[in-house]
């Protein structure tokens, strides 16, 4: 039998904090384009210098920075007394959510209704985009070659067929991509119609727009809800939740602890000592690498199963001298926490999961295990792991699949493949994983973050 599961306290001030900056980070983020700009933005605020790939590099021990290779965002803090063999301790998450994606020739429509054409993305749980009002958002390309972030706010609606109009729909509701998933957008003849021309920013003619990488995404703000507010429900939690735990645990550890809310400015004091405050525990190089396009697979140049994170740390390392020697003893020293979401028991399909692990919301964060390496979670990172989440004093929970029900994967076996650092792959427990709209405890992504910051303080 699984053993019983305690009463909840309320959840701490602290945590209620946290989810509120949650939901402004997903606000700020209807795109992994938008993530990554607000990761950086952030970062800034707390003193990181922003990279660009094509500008020689020169970074120090002591310093701090950011790098931005598309929707993927890539921080780092070395410390002040790093040499050519510092280990680096890695968060890792990815930007992307499951959706849709603008096609060419975006600007479809039939019998006075003016639709945008969308391909799926990913693997959305299609029925729950359904009759919510929904924007585009995303980067458009002009003919200089210059991008901008763009978003429409609430601009379109996948409208179900009504039950009147299909009887059966309760008994089994079955959508066509192509065909039941094109969103409206506007009223009237297709002649007036243009849906690039409402992606364009004041500063960009719609016509000098030569290319575009745009999603859908949900408008409906996050929120706490039920008994004692002890839930939260939000877009984009996959994984968004597991990006902002991230960012601010690395915020909190460079800067002695202290992180005002929405990455607000550190003290004068932490600023003033940023090469001290630079130090991960043990002298580790503190890094934040949050990937885009985990949800179809990671090939990407910005994917995890991309060169970006090898790049990033072959580029610190050249500064700090590194050799080849230096570098095998770095890495076999290292360690990547790969953080996404997982599944909490549902209460209305318990059979669905494994019957002795069963991770529970408030349970605190998972450790994902898998046989078939499907997560990259051994014993020695298991153990690493579970060491910090004791150090923080916060709860945690193993996950394994129902053998009947295979598991998905994450960027943890990809990266544990590309470079050969150890790997352990852990998140927090959702219902709806990928809805339009998933929901968790409003305790679990703090104490998710919290454990985070014990990893990097060793």
């Amino acid at each position: 039998m699984p053993p019983s599961i305690p009463p909840r306290q309320p959840a701490p001030k602290a945590a209620k904090q946290h989810v509120e900056d949650l939901g402004a980070f997903v606000a700020a983020s209807p795109s992994s384009y938008h993530a990554a700009a607000e990761v950086t933005r952030r970062a800034r605020i707390a003193g990181f210098v922003v990279l660009d790939e094509t500008d020689a590099w020169h970074v120090v021990p002591g310093g701090r920075y950011v790098v931005v290779r598309d929707g993927s965002v890539i921080a780092f803090a070395i410390p002040a007394d790093a040499g050519p063999d510092a280990a680096f301790t890695i968060l890792g998450a990815h930007t992307d959510s499951p959706g849709f994606k603008l096609k060419p020739k975006p600007t479809t429509g039939a019998h006075g209704w003016w639709q945008a054409g969308v391909e799926v993305y990913g693997g959305p749980l299609l029925n729950s985009w359904l009759d919510r009002e929904l924007e585009l958002a995303g980067r458009v390309v002009t003919t200089e070659g210059t991008e901008h972030l763009v978003r429409t706010g609430p601009l379109l609606r996948i409208p179900q067929l009504s039950i009147h109009l299909d009887r059966g729909a309760n008994d089994g509701l079955k959508l066509e991509a192509q065909r039941h998933t094109q969103p409206v957008w506007g009223l009237g003849d297709l002649s007036g119609a243009d849906v690039l021309a409402e992606l364009a920013p004041q500063a960009v003619d719609p016509a000098t727009i030569a290319g575009y990488d745009i999603v859908v995404a949900d408008t409906q703000p996050s929120r706490t809800f039920g008994a004692g507010q002890s839930m939260f429900a939000s877009g984009r939690l996959d994984n968004l939740l597991s990006t902002h735990a991230a960012l601010t645990a690395l915020l909190a550890r460079v800067n002695g602890g202290k992180k005002g809310k929405g990455g607000a400015a550190p003290s004068s004091g932490a600023a003033a000592n940023g090469a001290a405050n630079a130090r991960a525990g043990n002298g580790h190089i503190a890094v934040l690498a949050a990937f885009d396009h985990e949800e179809i697979g990671s090939a990407s140049r910005s994917g995890a199963a991309g060169p970006f994170l090898e790049d990033v740390l072959g580029r610190i390392q050249a500064a700090l001298g590194t050799s080849a020697e230096d570098r095998a003893r770095s890495f076999a020293a290292s360690l990547h926490v790969s953080s996404d979401v997982g599944h909490a028991v549902h209460p209305n399909y318990p059979e669905r999961h494994d019957p002795a692990n069963r991770p529970v919301a408030g349970g605190g964060p998972i450790l994902k295990i898998n046989a078939n390496q499907r997560y990259a979670t051994d014993a020695h990172g298991a153990a690493a792991w579970n060491a910090a989440c004791a150090a923080a004093g916060v709860p945690s929970q193993e996950f394994v699949s129902h053998n009947d029900v295979p598991c998905g994967s994450t960027i943890g076996p990809i990266s544990a493949t590309r470079l050969g650092i150890r790997t352990v792959d852990v998140g927090v427990a959702l219902l709806s994983m990928h809805s339009a709209r998933e929901m968790t405890a409003v305790v679990d992504p703090w104490y998710l973050s919290r454990a985070m910051t014990a990893v990097l303080a060793g």
